[in-house]
């Protein structure tokens, strides 16, 4: 029922297409604020308890290689579940810290060998304890939620909103700005 639910509050208020939700639903889809971005339509979405209660328009990176970001500089937006938290001093407009790379993310590297042990383990060890994960891997990192526009695609990878949707949204997650964000093709 949530699924129908929030496919039916996305297509009505926030985008035009919807991508598939997880199945078996996931509890962290009702949870007290989860941030939902669509690639596909550009748009990022606030949900409280199961219900939207904001929609914006985003900006992706500029020529919007489609995807999952799976290394340094391929300009791609990262897919699936991850935390945020807030991230004081960015040249970025009130930007929040997408945690990315996540444990699954290193452990495909690693089965790969394109991060050794120890990146793997750092890399868990930060999501364990809720905490932003190193960006010096070679998956990349410092994947951000910030301002600066939603007009046309122009980050490297990061969601960029309008200034006054980010001030918006900051609003209204918790206070240390820690929250599920599920982010979809």
């Amino acid at each position: 029922m949530w699924i129908s639910l929030l496919t039916a509050a996305i297509a009505q208020t926030c985008s035009p297409t919807v991508a598939d939700l997880p199945t078996p639903p996931d509890a962290r889809l009702d949870g007290n604020a989860v941030i939902v971005v669509q690639k596909a339509s550009r748009t990022l979405a606030l949900y409280r308890n199961g219900t939207q209660v904001a929609c914006w328009s985003a900006a992706l990176a500029a020529g919007y290689p489609e995807g999952h970001k799976q290394r340094q500089g391929d300009r791609k937006t990262p897919e699936g579940w991850y935390r945020t938290s807030d991230r004081p001093t960015s040249r970025f407009y009130h930007a929040l810290n997408i945690h990315y790379p996540a444990e699954r993310d290193a452990a495909v590297a690693r089965a790969e060998g394109r991060i050794d042990a120890d990146a793997y383990r750092r890399i868990a060890e930060a999501e364990r304890n809720d905490a932003m994960p190193t960006g010096e891997t070679e998956l990349g990192g410092l994947i951000l939620i910030h301002g600066g526009g939603a007009s046309v695609d122009w980050t490297l990878g990061c969601v960029a909103l309008e200034n006054s949707d980010i001030d918006q949204l900051r609003g209204q997650l918790p206070p240390d700005l820690q929250t599920d964000i599920l982010i979809l093709p």
